[in-house]
Formats: structure tokens, C-alpha cells, sequence
């Protein structure tokens, strides 16, 4: 249904239309989730928002785009303030031409000469002959396309002073040459003079008000008298300004230290300037050349008890995933690099704190039982809704480089792992480590350093867990695996055999990899030399901020072999 249906619907049905004023595509979104029927293209609050008297000084085009910016933004119907019609009649037909191919349902003209003053200013409020009106009146509906399109009269004679029965007579005109409804306007402190047109009128033709100089007049009696639409046409303006003034004098005294409760959260500026939408298509649209891909991000575990953490309340109200890491969180850094190799379809599961994960585009996923489950649950409740054709999978305690992330997608094999052979050499060797011996042992580092030589695209796992004996692994899981839709499926099947022979463990993700390897399925790593860190520990956590603040080229092991950890 167009916007000039709906809008001659309401016309057509019994009730008092309300519409209120707008300058622009946000505020008139502002005035459809208020739950207005319209949106009123104001003239006064677009010249307004030029910093520019509303007199005729800005060019149809200014604000035929303000109107089309309001249509675009809105699915209710935009009624455009159209002062005297742009110039004589030729301009109207022109007018009207171009604010129907905009989508505009309907255009409000005014019978002052051109160039018109604001009706509230005193003096100058100089009439055109009704017969000119007339003409334009005629003139706008002649060649309008759309029958629904609708055209309005707007009678200024009480403005101007020349009482109601030069009011009456020119309503009268004007609705005769074919005016879709009558905008009666008065300047009074109270109703009266509209009160008496309305009842002299007795409902010849659809009746609109702006009650701006008398807000008192109650909607109960404006139905009762018969009007059919109140435009409220410039309130919303003034409140933003009244608010911004108050605001922007609080900063100027105190800084932004405590304005928070006065100014609405980023998070519902995304959502009006629709970037929350964005993000929602681009998951279902934008794809990249790995296909339909999925990331899933684990951060629903709890390491605020770990003692060094523990000691210093870091992760008292947050979850290692929203830990800062040099003025990002770890989080943050993870869905950048992300993005930046054409990823956007990404989910989080949460548990720990779920109400302090907080980022634009991502999708939060939040496992309630996540204390007496394990990281298998959280993945399987991950993809419960959606799977891709490939899942990435990345711990949520880990930052990492991005070209390690695009070496795991160089392998086509159901289920990879990632897996790094820089652990034994680390000087700061760790504990509890997801150990794993892999068919083929690492490439020695004289051997990485001949250009000759590359790691390993593929390297099959033969065992995965942390009771593997270090002298018999060779290689640690790097905490991300990238898995097909497929893959997805063995691994579920190996959960569910792991919960049917112990149904009071909860389990890893390393536990339904072996399941898997115990079942017969060929798990393949891809190697890695460093480019990522976990963050289990204090000590972890100010070693990455350490080298996460040197200069990329002078982090140790330069492109693809950066060694962070």
C-alpha cells in the first residue's frame, strides 16, 4: 500500500489523524516510534535546522530532500509544508510532479504572496488574491498521478486579520476547486476563533489545525468539533533545542562526567540511524569469497576467581572477553580483525557476566547454566538457530593476528584446528595447556627461516587433551578451529556419546575432538608459529598489553610469524 493510501484511509475512517513535525530522517523516525499517524515536513523546523528564518530563503529542492530524507526513514506517510507552492502556478505543477515521484502522500500550500514570512511573526502577512489560489489549487491536482495523492488548502485570513468571513469564503473557494482538506490557521492565545470557523463550516470538507499558539485546546473537543487531523508542528524541535542548550551548558561547566543519564546511549543512536539493521543484512547479504561463514566466540566462562585476577578485582564485574587490552577489549579486538578479512555473521556466547557484553555487531548468545556446563554446550547453544557452511570457532580469552585466521580457511577439510609449535620454545611456559601430538613434528625454526620452507597446510591430530605427556605432544591448540557444516554434525554425535557414558561431566571442546578421533574421523591441524595469546592469568594479561603496545614492526617475528605469546 503506498503512503497516500494509508494517509487517505485515515482520511476515509472516523478518529483525529495526529501528525507531528520534522526536519529530518531522524526525527521523524522519532515521531513514528511515538506512535504518530504522520509525519508534518515542516517548513519552519527545515529552515530552522539551516539556521535560516523560515521565509521563503531555502529552494524547493532544500526541502523536497528534507521530505524525501523523512520518507525514507519512516513507513508512515510524510505531508509536506510546502509554504506558498514555490512561486505561481507553474511551480506548483512542478511542485507536485516532484514531491509524488518522492513518495510524498501529500503537499500543504499556503494562500500568502511569495515570499511568505512565518505566520507567528507580526507584519507582512501580506494575502494572494483568491482567484490565484484557486489557480494553484486546480493546477497541482491537474497532474497528479496518484488518485490517493492529496493536496492541501492552508487559509491564512485570520493570520492576517481579515476575519472569519473572508476565512469562510476562501475555505470555501478553495475546497471547491479541489482541495482534499482545509488548514485553518489562527495565532490566538486560546481556540475560540477556530472553535467559531469550525462550527460556521459544519464539516464541508476535512478540517486541519495547528494548535501551536493554543495547546490547550483538547483533542476530546477538537473531535467533538469536528476537526479531522492536529498537526503538533514544531514541539519536538523545540524540546531538542531546549534539551541541547541545557546540555551543552552542563559540559561547558563540568566536563561529560555525569551526563550520561541526560543524553540516550549510543547503543539506541545505532539503532535509529539503523545501524543494528546494517549489521543484520550484511549477515544475510554481504558475503565474502570464504562463503557462507559463521564465527562463533566463546566467552562464557568465569576466570575472575584465577588468584592473580582475584587479587585485583580486574574481572570482578566483567568477563575476560571485555577485559582492555591498550583501550580495546579483547572482544572488540577479536570482531575487528574479524571483519577486516570479511566476516560479519558473528555470534558470542556469554554466561559469565553477559549483561557487561556489549559490541555492535555481534549477536549475543547467552548460556544460563554456563557454571555447570562446558564448552561444548556453549557451542552447540551457539548454532542451535544457524549454521554456515563453515563455523569458525575462537576461544574468547585469546587475541590474535588475522593472518592466522585466513591460514586456517586455506584448508578445505571438515574439521581444523589451529595449532601452534612455538610453545615449547616460550619463555614463559604455561600451564594447563590443550596439548596435542600431530602426525608430522613441527618445522625447526632454521628450517622456517629458508624461504623454501613453509608450515604446513595440514597435519592430521592423533590425540588432543591436557593429560598428553609434553615430551610426547608436539603441538598446543591455539584455541580456534574452523568447522564445516558438516563437521559440526560429527562433533555433536561425539558430544552426545560423551553424555551418554558420562552423564555427570560436563565437557571441553578438546573432549568431543578425541571423541571424534576415537570414532575414526581425521581431524587436521594447521599450523601456526605464535600470532596469538591467551589470556589465563595476570602475568598473561600484562605481557599482551606490553607487546600490543609496541609498533607493529617491532613486535618479534614480522607478517605471518608474529610471536605475541
Amino acid at each position: 500500500m503506498s503512503k497516500a493510501r494509508k494517509l487517505r484511509e485515515l482520511f476515509e475512517k472516523d478518529g483525529l489523524i495526529r501528525i507531528v513535525g520534522a526536519h529530518n530522517g531522524i526525527t521523524a523516525k522519532l515521531v513514528e516510534n511515538a506512535g504518530f499517524e504522520g509525519v508534518w515536513a515542516s517548513g519552519f523546523e527545515i529552515a530552522t535546522s539551516h539556521a535560516l528564518p523560515d521565509a521563503d530563503i531555502l529552494t524547493m529542492g532544500d526541502y523536497l530532500a528534507a521530505a524525501a530524507d523523512m520518507n525514507d526513514a519512516t513507513s508512515i506517510p510524510i505531508i509536506a509544508d510546502c509554504d506558498t507552492g514555490f512561486g505561481n502556478s507553474n511551480n506548483v505543477i512542478q511542485m507536485v510532479k516532484k514531491y509524488e515521484s518522492a513518495g510524498i502522500a501529500a503537499v500543504c500550500i499556503e494562500d500568502k504572496l511569495f515570499p511568505k514570512v512565518n505566520s507567528y511573526v507580526s507584519g507582512r502577512q501580506d494575502l494572494a488574491p483568491i482567484a490565484e489560489f484557486v489557480g494553484k489549487i486546480m493546477a497541482g491536482k491537474s497532474v497528479q498521478k496518484d488518485k490517493d495523492f492529496m493536496l492541501f488548502a492552508r487559509v491564512e485570513a485570520l493570520i492576517a486579520g481579515w476575519g472569519q468571513a473572508e476565512a469562510l469564503k476562501r475555505a470555501k473557494a478553495y475546497a471547491d476547486a479541489g482541495a482534499d482538506a482545509i488548514l485553518i490557521h489562527s495565532k490566538k492565545e486560546t481556540p475560540e476563533e477556530i472553535m467559531e470557523f469550525l462550527k460556521a463550516w459544519n464539516n464541508y470538507k476535512p478540517v486541519i489545525i495547528v494548535p501551536t499558539s493554543y495547546p490547550n485546546f483538547k483533542e476530546s473537543e477538537m473531535k467533538k468539533l469536528g476537526v479531522k487531523m492536529v498537526i503538533y508542528a514544531n514541539q519536538g524541535m523545540r524540546a531538542a533545542i531546549k534539551s541541547a542548550q541545557n546540555v551543552l551548558s552542563y559540559i561547558s561547566q563540568h566536563g561529560i562526567s555525569g551526563i550520561d543519564m541526560n543524553i540516550v546511549p549510543m547503543q539506541e543512536m545505532f539503532d535509529l540511524q539503523g545501524m543494528t539493521k546494517m549489521k543484520e543484512d550484511e549477515k544475510k547479504f554481504l558475503k565474502s569469497e570464504k562463503g557462507d561463514v559463521k564465527a562463533i566466540i566463546l566467552a562464557a566462562g568465569d576466570i575472575s576467581n584465577e588468584e592473580s585476577f582475584k587479587d585485583k578485582d580486574l574481572l570482578k564485574d566483567i568477563p575476560i572477553a571485555m577485559l582492555d587490552i591498550n583501550g580495546k577489549p579483547v572482544l572488540q579486538r577479536a570482531v575487528e580483525n574479524l571483519n577486516n578479512i570479511g566476516l560479519q555473521n558473528i555470534s558470542v556466547a556469554t554466561g559469565y557476566k553477559s549483561d557487561k557484553v556489549i559490541l555492535d555487531g555481534i549477536e549475543k548468545i547467552e548460556n544460563p547454566d554456563y557454571q555447570n556446563s562446558g564448552i561444548a554446550d556453549s557451542i552447540f547453544k551457539a548454532t542451535e538457530k544457524s549454521l554456515g557452511e563453515r563455523n569458525l570457532m575462537i576461544y574468547g580469552d585469546i587475541v590474535f593476528d588475522k593472518e592466522i585466521v585466513e591460514r586456517l580457511f586455506r584448508n578445505s577439510s571438515d574439521i581444523v584446528l589451529l595449532i601452534d609449535s612455538s610453545y615449547q620454545e616460550n619463555k614463559f611456559p604455561k600451564k594447563d595447556l590443550d596439548l596435542i601430538k600431530a602426525k608430522y613434528p613441527p618445522i625447526k625454526s632454521e628450517e622456517r627461516n629458508m624461504r623454501s620452507v613453509v608450515l604446513r597446510g595440514s597435519n592430521p591430530i592423533l590425540k588432543i587433551g591436557k593429560l598428553i605427556p609434553r615430551s610426547e605432544a608436539n603441538y598446543e591448540f591455539a584455541g580456534m578451529a574452523l568447522i564445516s557444516r558438516a563437521g559440526m554434525g560429527i562433533l555433536k554425535n561425539a558430544h552426545e556419546k560423551l553424555k551418554q557414558d558420562n552423564p555427570d561431566r560436563h565437557f571441553g571442546f578438546i573432549d568431543i575432538v578425541q571423541q571424534a578421533i576415537n570414532s575414526g574421523f581425521e581431524i587436521q591441524g594447521v599450523e601456526t608459529d605464535g600470532g596469538w595469546a591467551e589470556i589465563k592469568n595476570f602475568e598473561d594479561y600484562k605481557r599482551v598489553c606490553r607487546l600490543l603496545a609496541e609498533p607493529y614492526d617491532k613486535l618479534p617475528g614480522l607478517g605471518s610469524h608474529i610471536q605475541i605469546e
